[in-house]
């Protein structure tokens, strides 16, 4: 994976490392669902085989199984001691059908055991959906910062354009929900919260965001702007299908089969291997070790 890596406030106790994939794509794309967008990591690591350990399998084990039936779910699972209790969420993109969403929270798990290994907390952002722990409560935390900023090519100064995209994310500010989405002419944009947040952090997440993204990226083909709680995206037609001039190109067709199934076998090995994590966790339920302090 290509990405630059850089230092930013997760939440107002942790540090993570960032890293944003140049494979980013607007509403319209094509894209693969388990295409990166963004990840985090913190710095804390908890050891293997610890109570800690067991109880992020227990946790991400319920993310996977909520996923089936829910599109947002939150779970904190308790430990015997404070420093051993963890807190995880996941989000699906508000239009995913339940068998997409059960798909891509169970790809997310199993690459932050990669992408995060043994860390204390860690985040990871895909076109389709959303996945966080952290042994920290950020339940119901209002997080506003910049994670991942993103602009298509110029377009000038197209008054009509411009004027097309200010209706567009305007929409997107007078709409209610977590899920959001509108367009105007050839402008589709869309936005979302964790569904953590209330009715008004979710609508001052994304006001902000709109705010952002109209500032940095209002004269170009398409736009992206993710906060750590929400994000807000826009594309004008099928101009970033065209764009390929910063080197933000999509996986082609075959690759994107691949991917897909790739998710759904690693999706089958990480539900196995959380079960019998979760089982040698019931044996050794009397054994006691260190976790995250």
């Amino acid at each position: 994976m290509s990405a630059s890596e850089r230092r930013l406030p997760f939440s107002s106790v942790l540090i993570f490392l960032y890293g944003s994939v140049a494979i980013l794509t607007p509403p319209s794309s094509s894209a693969s669902l388990d295409t990166f967008v963004f990840y985090g990591c913190t710095v804390q690591k908890y050891i293997p085989n610890s109570p800690y350990a067991s109880n992020l399998n227990l946790l991400l084990g319920r993310l996977v199984a909520a996923a089936t039936t829910a599109s947002y779910g939150n779970f904190t699972v308790l430990g015997s001691a404070p420093q051993d209790t963890i807190y995880g969420l996941y989000q699906c993109q508000g239009d995913l059908n339940s068998g997409d969403c059960s798909q891509c929270v169970a790809g997310v798990v199993s690459r932050l055991g990669t992408v995060c290994s043994d860390a204390c907390g860690g985040a990871l952002q895909v076109e389709g959906c959303f996945v966080k722990y952290d042994n920290k409560s950020f339940f119901g935390v209002e997080d506003k910062t910049v994670v991942v900023k993103k602009c298509g090519a110029s377009i000038g100064s197209d008054v009509d354009a411009l004027t097309g995209l200010d209706a567009a994310l305007a929409y997107l500010g007078s709409s209610s929900g977590t899920y959001r989405t509108g367009g105007s002419g050839d402008v589709r944009a869309v936005a979302q919260c964790v569904g953590d947040l209330s009715v008004s952090e979710c609508q001052d997440c994304i006001s902000d965001a709109i705010g952002r993204l109209k500032s940095a990226c209002g004269p170009f083909a398409w736009g992206d702007l993710f906060l750590a709680k929400c994000y807000v995206r826009f594309t004008r037609g099928a101009a970033h299908a065209q764009d390929n001039g910063n080197g933000n190109e999509d996986s082609k067709g075959n690759d994107n089969e691949t991917n897909k199934t790739l998710a759904i076998i690693i999706g089958l090995i990480a539900a196995v291997a959380l079960l019998i994590l979760f089982i040698t966790y019931l044996n050794k339920k009397c054994e006691k070790g260190k976790g995250c302090k």
